[in-house]
């Protein structure tokens, strides 16, 4: 009875707490399954927010964001702003958008979290069906 009370408790306080998106994330390449970005994800005026801290790859190191339109065009990667705007409804946090700097393209977004090490990242077009997921894993100290 003990343990089921506890791992009860464990997952209300894990379900009762969306907030535990914040923190340091670490991106995947699509492609090449490697490792690479660090993304801050944090909350400003109750809205979701996540920034390049760090590019990982050696090849992406001091890159610019030639395809980004307006402020962020020509300006390095790392230290850009990707993800904006996203509210928590429902322990989801949605409404917002995520850009690839890659090609500059800006795509609707929602994020919730697998475990709380694991974040599921959809990025679409319209539709969510029409888009694609990232696994981000949570940066270990």
């Amino acid at each position: 009875m003990i343990q089921f009370c506890t791992i009860l408790i464990t997952l209300f306080s894990f379900i009762s707490q969306p907030t535990l998106v914040e923190g340091l994330w670490v991106t995947q390449d699509d492609e090449t399954k490697k490792e690479k970005s660090e993304v801050l994800l944090y909350q400003k005026d109750g809205k979701l927010y996540g920034k390049i801290i760090r590019l990982l790859l050696a090849e992406d190191q001091g890159k610019l964001c030639k395809e980004c339109k307006g402020d962020e065009k020509n300006k390095p990667i790392a230290g850009i702003t990707i993800v904006k705007d996203l509210i928590l409804d429902d322990n989801v946090w949605e409404g917002g958008t995520i850009m690839d700097p890659k090609s500059g393209k800006v795509y609707d977004c929602y994020l919730n979290l697998e475990d709380p090490n694991t974040l599921k990242v959809r990025g679409f077009l319209g539709f969510s069906f029409l888009g694609r997921t990232q696994i981000w894993k949570r940066k270990q100290e």
